[in-house]
């Protein structure tokens, strides 16, 4: 869908403009169809990131600090991310051998289980909403990070 139909309007000041808000549009589009594929599992986006950064350290703990320090929405609140995933048993807290007063997080088999589940949903849900050849896909991240230069 064009943006203009999308937001309905065809006013833009620029064409950068038009870009910026089409990322926005964009990505708000894709976080919302990742939203319902997650319900499934009681999972937010969030929780759904958590749990990635994990699995890409297990076995290995990881400091609430540092999973904070990977999320895609940088000023989520990870200790209350990290209290639900408690709660919901996909993640073990625990005291630091190293540091007792540091708090560190390691992924349990259900939210292994869990999240594998939820990835073949979400990569099923990419498959067939991200329509692009390889190589425009390819083209498109160099944009995106190009753009994110003076991040």
């Amino acid at each position: 869908m064009k943006l203009e139909d999308a937001i309905k309007t065809g006013k833009f000041t620029s064409e950068k403009q038009k870009a910026g808000l089409n990322i926005l549009y964009t990505a708000w589009w894709l976080k919302t169809l990742i939203s319902q594929e997650l319900k499934e599992f009681g999972l937010t986006h969030e929780q759904y990131n958590v749990l990635r950064i994990l699995k890409g350290k297990h076995p290995e703990k990881m400091c609430v600090r540092d999973i904070g320090g990977r999320m895609i929405e940088r000023n989520s609140n990870v200790p209350r991310i990290i209290d639900r995933l408690v709660a919901k048993k996909f993640v073990d807290r625990s005291t630091s051998d190293i540091d007792k007063r540091e708090t560190v997080i390691t992924l349990t088999t259900d939210g292994m289980t869990v999240l594998e589940n939820a990835n073949k949903k979400v990569d099923g849900l990419f498959n067939s909403t991200v329509l692009m050849s390889e190589e425009n896909a390819t083209e498109l991240n160099f944009l995106l990070e190009n753009l994110r230069t003076k991040e």
